[in-house]
This record gives structure tokens, C-alpha cells and sequence, in this order.
């Protein structure tokens, strides 16, 4: 069992910055990848990014390359997201989740991901 937590989220301007954490805790030792997803009340729960914790290789969403960066704290089993330039359209509650695929994918899916954080709220206002 992994336990997921996720941290940051919370109100903020457009054009603004959000830094989300997210701390893993469990059997982590066979953890390798770590993605963000987030999700709306009218949308499926869509992919942002994701990063392999071993080689740190990151991939991103076409909407927000440039703006979004992934990161990890390996010593700390912790995933980051920093969001800049934030618009209102990305309000949505934004999860964390850990992939055990060993793998790291050219595009990842729900489907790809074994344990989910809570989620925190994002909330961009115009």
C-alpha cells in the first residue's frame, strides 16, 4: 500500500502561481512514476504531467508546457508541481498518483496509475 498526500492548493489570480505537493508514504520502494491529473465536476479526469522517480524524466500535457514544472525530493518521497501563469479555466480539484508501471510512457492515462492522493483545490479566480 502507498499513501498519497496531496498540498498547496488554494485560491489565486489569474496569472498567478501554485506550488501543489504531494508526499508518498508506504511500500514506496516500488514506486516509479508520479503523475498529476485534475479534474472538474463537467470533465473526465484529465492528465498534466508525470516524472519516473529514478531518472527523473518528465512529461506534460501540450496545454501546459512551459508554464507547469514536476519535480522530486527522492530523500523525501515527494512530488511537486509549480503552476505559473495560471488561468481560470484550470480551476479543478488536482490529484497526485503513483504508477508502479516500471516503464515510463510517452502519454499517460487514468488506467496507468495504481494509488491516488485526496486531492486539493485549485482555484483560479478571472
Amino acid at each position: 500500500q502507498v499513501q498519497l498526500v496531496e498540498s498547496g492548493g488554494g485560491l489565486v489570480q489569474a496569472g498567478g502561481s501554485l506550488r501543489l505537493s504531494c508526499a508518498a508514504s508506504g511500500r514506496t520502494g516500488s514506486m516509479y512514476a508520479m503523475g498529476w491529473f485534475r479534474q472538474t465536476p463537467e470533465k473526465e479526469r484529465e492528465f498534466v504531467a508525470a516524472i519516473a522517480w529514478s531518472s527523473g524524466r518528465t512529461i506534460y500535457t501540450d496545454s501546459v508546457k512551459g508554464r507547469f514544472t514536476i519535480s522530486r525530493d527522492n530523500a523525501k518521497n515527494t512530488v511537486y508541481l509549480q503552476m505559473n501563469s495560471l488561468n481560470p479555466e484550470e480551476t479543478a480539484v488536482y490529484y497526485c498518483a503513483e504508477s508502479f508501471f516500471p516503464f515510463f510512457k510517452n502519454m499517460y492515462q487514468k488506467a496507468d496509475f495504481d494509488y491516488w492522493g485526496q486531492g486539493t483545490q485549485v482555484t483560479v479566480s478571472s
